[in-house]
């Protein structure tokens, strides 16, 4: 075992000591951290706008502080982008993260020198985890790469902006800077099939034995080497044995990593975004991520069923149960203050509190009052897959409310890997498991208001084209699982 094994086993106990002394306080943890913000905060713009220094409890808060989205805390953002102090968060943000989304544009998210060490800690935290569970540490010694955006930043006002993964390539330790991949060369490559095509040549010799990144952008990685290699990804890198990933769901894509790798391997699922790093997996026994409470990030829960009324209740950390959708609002040490991240969440455990990424609130299906999220279509294709050779690249969701003939559907738009021997049986399996999953859809059924699910081939590559044309290839960018509306899927089924 070498010295960096050892030192990284002794740091992963020591690690798991400290998380477990918030996480053994949850309630006591947030209070502390919201007390925290509100006196760092209180004399700048907002806290002054929204009168901080008055505030006794939480609630007042929430009566003072409405939950708003980006549009909506943008007349801040604009201004700390001309270069003013003390506007959402004391002095200037160190960093803008660029991100898009919005209608209007670019979003920049304010990442402040309070708010950028928890990133980094928690990437580093998530694998101590592993290693501590695991006691597996030999992969700190071998070559690890993480796809990401290009670490190259602009200036503007003072402040430097960029992808938050090209942000983050600044912070990589001096202990894994020999050990990571690519080189900054390729790492600045802007176009992303170029890149991708260069991280291959660059890691095909290597000894990888940890990859990281948003699971479709690494299948395209995976598919160049093993095409280049004419073997499965698994034999080309022998000591190649964690995936570490976030962004989107890994469970429709993990068929087609095993078969693109040629074996199994663990993997440490992560919820990262610009506007905070929320939490990571713990432990390999357990389902969902570790809630990160003591993060710098204050946490609210709205029920998605309710997220539209008007004030809908804003719960906190003791108030949550499992199984329910909550709608994810932060207020955190960068300045974000009751702020709309779009995610959904579920817990699947409150002992310590673990969630789950259930979707986004803005992509749902209930063109028929349905409200069809990310995770229900996510769990029936993994159902209809169950114990078949199935294997899918990418898929999305979206009504068909006037079609040619008969009833309305949900049409799913699929990329295979592997086609199903019998598609109508395979239709039928999903709609069943749809049924299972929503309630509401199954009631629609029965009713015969809706007909059962109709799946649509895809060609290949047409979602990386769909991606491309739309200027979000690569990165940090996901495709939606599901729709209200066919602007995605009508531009995917005239490919």
């Amino acid at each position: 075992m070498s010295i960096k094994s050892i030192i990284a086993k002794l740091l992963a106990g020591k690690i798991y000591k400290n998380t477990r002394k918030w996480a053994d306080n949850p309630v006591a943890t947030q209070q502390k951290v919201f007390w925290e913000l509100i006196r760092t905060a209180q004399h700048t713009q907002f806290g002054k706008d929204h009168q901080f220094n008055s505030f006794t409890s939480v609630e007042d808060f929430q009566k003072q502080v409405p939950v708003r989205d980006y549009e909506q805390l943008r007349p801040y953002i604009d201004k700390m982008l001309t270069g003013a102090e003390d506007v959402l968060w004391k002095g200037k943000p160190i960093y803008l993260a660029k991100t898009s989304g919005t209608t209007s544009g670019a979003k920049y998210i304010p990442l402040t020198k309070e708010s950028m060490p928890y990133h980094i800690e928690a990437a580093r935290n998530a694998i101590l985890h592993y290693i501590h569970e695991t006691g597996n540490a030999s992969f700190v010694d071998g070559k690890m790469i993480f796809l990401q955006g290009s670490p190259i930043l602009e200036e503007k006002n003072g402040i430097k902006l960029g992808r938050l993964s090209g942000i983050v390539a600044h912070y990589v330790p001096k202990y894994l800077q020999k050990n990571r991949m690519p080189s900054l060369e390729t790492n600045c490559i802007d176009d992303w099939e170029t890149k991708v095509d260069a991280i291959v040549e660059e890691t095909f010799h290597e000894n990888m034995m940890v990859i990281s990144g948003i699971p479709s952008w690494v299948q395209m990685y995976f598919e160049k080497l093993k095409e280049k290699g004419n073997k499965p990804v698994g034999e080309i890198f022998k000591n190649f044995n964690l995936f570490i990933y976030g962004g989107v769901n890994y469970e429709p894509y993990r068929a087609k990593f095993e078969n693109l790798i040629g074996r199994k391997v663990d993997s440490i699922e992560l919820f990262p975004a610009s506007e905070g790093f929320f939490a990571y997996q713990d432990s390999q026994k357990e389902k969902g991520m570790l809630l990160l409470l003591n993060a710098g990030i204050f946490y609210e829960f709205i029920k998605s069923d309710e997220f539209f009324q008007e004030n809908p209740k804003r719960y906190t950390i003791g108030e949550v149960e499992m199984g329910i959708n909550y709608v994810l609002i932060i207020s955190t040490n960068a300045g974000l203050w009751s702020y709309n991240i779009g995610d959904t969440v579920q817990f699947t455990s409150l002992k310590p509190y673990r969630v789950i990424v259930s979707g986004r609130i803005k992509h749902y299906i209930s063109a028929f009052g349905e409200h069809v999220i990310g995770k229900e279509v996510e769990a029936a294709l993994k159902a209809a897959m169950e114990n078949t050779n199935i294997r899918v690249n990418e898929f999305t969701v979206a009504p068909q409310i006037t079609p040619n003939e008969g009833l309305p559907y949900h049409e799913w738009l699929v990329e295979f890997e592997q086609e199903p021997d019998n598609m109508t049986e395979f239709e039928q399996k999903l709609d069943k498991a749809m049924r299972q999953q929503n309630v509401y859809y199954d009631d629609l059924i029965s009713g015969n208001v809706l007909r059962t699910v109709v799946v649509t081939r895809v060609a290949r590559n047409a979602f990386q084209e769909y991606m491309k044309s739309e200027g979000k290839l690569g990165g940090q960018n996901k495709l939606p699982r599901l729709s209200n509306d066919r602007k995605i899927a009508d531009k995917l089924v005239k490919k």
